[in-house]
């Protein structure tokens, strides 16, 4: 049996995110690319990773074992090829993060972090963009994640890790999901499941707004689940990133997504610290953690101070 480390990370790309479409923008190569590479390792393995469904793709019961040990080889290649050795390095970190970020970005990330370096210790405080803002210019803590597009200071220094798209969400069987093409328009005498957290409803007034569009909101929520509920159960739809989307709710109940046709701005999940303090060793190493797994190849590695 021989398969590579590109084939394993097409396929928990796809996986984790379930579309093969999806998969692809991430890793930033073509859907063919992927496609091929999953192809190609379930002909070496001799059996079937995922059933191709109208929605996305499922994995099988042996797609979920083989991701069990997929994710064993990944942390296990991040470990030899980190750069700082784990029993090198020790000291303290305190991290300011936005509720989005705390739920649904950087839970595994203290957890690979964690295994890298078991000396290094991490404090995680969750705040909203003023309250980080604010923070870092005092001194309080010298590194947050949050969404990174909101950020206007000139004093705090930003780095974008990665953009999530915002899509539709339905439930299942909506009729939205038989069109070829979907508008905002579509879906402006919809009832609107609104999320209010991390700035959305303000991203979503511009996109809105930008199209001369009004929604019909019925619910303003910070809970995604409370988002994810009511759309499952055929109350509405909603606008969120790829990032938060999981296809069952709370009650097993599934939600499809589907693809607007308007361009609205995705979000941005990035890195933030004040331009005129030092980068404390402790610092750096999360930084450089989070810059080699987003934004390799080193080319790519640009700051840019707003």
């Amino acid at each position: 049996m021989n398969f590579s480390l590109r084939q394993i990370r097409y396929f928990l790309a796809t996986a984790q995110l379930g579309q093969v479409s999806r998969a692809a923008e991430q890793l930033h190569v073509s859907q063919s690319a992927v496609t091929l590479s999953i192809r190609d390792l379930e002909r070496d393995l001799g059996y079937a990773l995922f059933r191709r469904e109208s929605h996305g793709m499922e994995l099988t019961d042996d797609g979920r074992q083989f991701m069990s040990h997929a994710l064993e080889i990944e942390r296990a290649i991040e470990k030899v090829g980190n750069i700082a050795r784990s029993d090198e390095f020790a000291g303290d970190i305190t991290l300011a993060a936005s509720s989005t970020v705390v739920g649904y970005f950087l839970p595994e990330h203290i957890h690979r972090l964690s295994e890298l370096h078991p000396r290094l210790r991490i404090s995680l405080l969750e705040r909203d963009r003023p309250q980080i803002m604010a923070g870092l210019l005092a001194g309080e803590f010298p590194l947050a994640l949050l969404v990174t597009s909101n950020v206007q200071d000139p004093g705090i220094r930003t780095q974008t890790l990665f953009d999530s798209r915002r899509r539709l969400w339905v439930a299942a069987g909506h009729p939205l999901l038989q069109q070829q093409e979907v508008h905002l328009a579509d879906v402006v005498d919809e009832p609107l499941m609104l999320l209010t957290v991390d700035e959305a409803a303000d991203a979503a007034a511009r996109y809105w707004g930008k199209h001369g569009l009004e929604p019909n909101i019925r619910l303003r929520s910070t809970s995604i689940e409370a988002i994810r509920s009511m759309v499952a159960n055929g109350q509405g739809v909603a606008i969120a990133s790829d990032m938060q989307y999981r296809p069952w709710s709370l009650e097993g109940k599934r939600v499809e997504t589907v693809m607007l046709a308007d361009t609205i701005q995705p979000l941005s999940i990035g890195m933030a610290w004040p331009v005129d303090r030092p980068v404390a060793p402790a610092t750096q190493l999360v930084l450089d953690y989070f810059r080699k797994r987003y934004l390799d190849p080193p080319l790519r590695h640009k700051s840019t101070r707003r």
